[in-house]
């Protein structure tokens, strides 16, 4: 059974996830402080953590990044108020794996964890796989990635990426030269199958870019198709 923590400091709203996650199989804990939720995720070992950006004590946002300092890898979902878009940026470049505005329903929380589930425990379908051998190092240009130990190397020196960052220049990759979709991209990377959350997708390119790129605002390797997508390619000499 999946242990989810749920971190809000309204009453209500915790009633109604702790309901409807147990009533789905979950097991349920819940804190209503950030300091609080903080030590519970270091002392214990969730499968998930539904995180509320305004908390006393620590706030959502602080968590996120402390956690991902001590190498804690538990997926994270935000939960924001309605215009905080900065807080959602904010948050998925510290390592919140999704962002859900307020008020929400209970039954997309759910549709969003499974999600992200999905993303987690099933690799890239061999289906969308263009070889039925895929090799464990990519390399194009300047960029080495090593799969099998997720290693990432950018004109010889090794950087650090997210997971989600690590499967999109995977992905990107595999399929060099060829223009990809925002829609594509949420529902093989984020196991999305609805539209309508490109925003996502976008933050994550433009962190990508600032990892791999000489000039981000400039790309060589990660180009926008305006009106299509994107598109992975060797730089031109």
């Amino acid at each position: 059974m999946k242990h989810i923590l749920v971190v809000d400091d309204e009453p209500s709203i915790l009633t109604l996830l702790q309901f409807t996650l147990e009533k789905d199989g979950y097991k349920v804990s819940t804190a209503e402080t950030g300091t609080k939720a903080y030590e519970m995720a270091l002392a214990n070992v969730y499968d998930f953590i539904i995180l509320d950006v305004m908390l006393p004590g620590m706030d959502g946002l602080e968590i996120t990044k402390a956690l991902r300092r001590e190498r804690i890898e538990t997926p994270i979902l935000i939960l924001t108020a309605k215009d905080d878009q900065v807080d959602k940026i904010i948050g998925l470049e510290i390592g919140a794996d999704d962002y859900l505005t307020k008020p929400f329903s209970p039954r997309e929380v759910l549709a969003r964890m499974k999600a992200i589930f999905r993303r987690i425990q099933k690799p890239i379908s061999s289906a969308d796989t263009p070889s039925e051998n895929p090799k464990t190092q990519l390399v194009v240009g300047e960029i080495e990635v090593d799969e099998e130990n997720y290693e990432v190397v950018v004109r010889g020196q090794k950087i650090e990426l997210t997971p989600k960052e690590f499967e999109l220049l995977v992905y990107f990759m595999k399929r060099k030269d060829r223009v990809i979709n925002r829609d594509t991209l949420l529902e093989r990377i984020w196991q999305y199958d609805f539209s309508g959350q490109s925003r996502i997708v976008d933050v994550h390119i433009s962190h990508l870019r600032d990892k791999i790129e000489r000039d981000p605002k400039r790309p060589a390797y990660l180009l926008t198709v305006r009106g299509f997508g994107y598109r992975f390619q060797e730089p031109k000499k």
